[in-house]
């Protein structure tokens, strides 16, 4: 299944610039949170595909101005190409924003999702990174204790996330592994062959 992620792109201007070409082929697309509602209206009406998202910290635009024509998974599960998908977004909590939780309120955000999550989830998409990889030195930028703990017990084949932006962490490394699970930072754009 060919993906195009995405995340954390804030700027206006992008997505009037934006070249679709590339992207042409993909069957999806996973926005991991902070992208531009205008961007994802554009490329789901561009590419023609269904296009998830979940909320990055700073989406609390999406409430005045959701993305059109794109469907928000944050605290559910869908089916996609057989592929069952889990939204988790939101960072860790480091001021009063409305998508920030402390790893309680994450760890609850995950045990409500107790009897879906039993079939299993090849997917998750999250905003924040699971803590200890690719995440960045300040609070605003660690990861969930409660993301390792659900890869170790679902193990998903994979897990996208955004929040740490490529140039924020010298020496930053796109892909890892935990266990079965490959973790993908999304942050900016990238093609996945999922």
């Amino acid at each position: 299944m060919k993906i195009l992620a995405l995340s954390d792109i804030e700027s206006p201007n992008f997505y009037e610039k934006f070249d679709i070409t590339p992207y042409k082929g993909v069957e999806g697309v996973i926005s991991c949170g902070d992208v531009m509602p205008e961007l994802l209206t554009y490329i789901a009406t561009m590419l023609n595909v269904p296009v998830f998202y979940v909320y990055g910290n700073h989406d609390e635009i999406y409430e005045k101005r959701p993305p059109e024509g794109c469907e928000s998974i944050d605290g559910r599960i869908i089916e996609f190409k057989g592929m069952k998908i889990l939204g988790l977004g939101g960072s860790i909590k480091y001021s009063e924003g409305k998508f920030q939780y402390t790893e309680e309120e994450m760890e609850w955000r995950i045990r409500r999702l107790f009897f879906r999550l039993r079939k299993g989830v090849d997917i998750v998409v999250a905003h924040s990174p699971p803590f200890g990889i690719h995440e960045g030195d300040d609070l605003a930028h660690k990861g969930f204790k409660a993301f390792l703990k659900l890869i170790e017990k679902y193990q998903p084949q994979y897990f996208l996330h955004g929040h740490t932006h490529m140039n924020y962490v010298y020496n930053s490394k796109r892909f890892a592994e935990l266990g079965k699970t490959k973790i993908i930072n999304c942050s900016g754009i990238i093609l996945l062959d999922l």
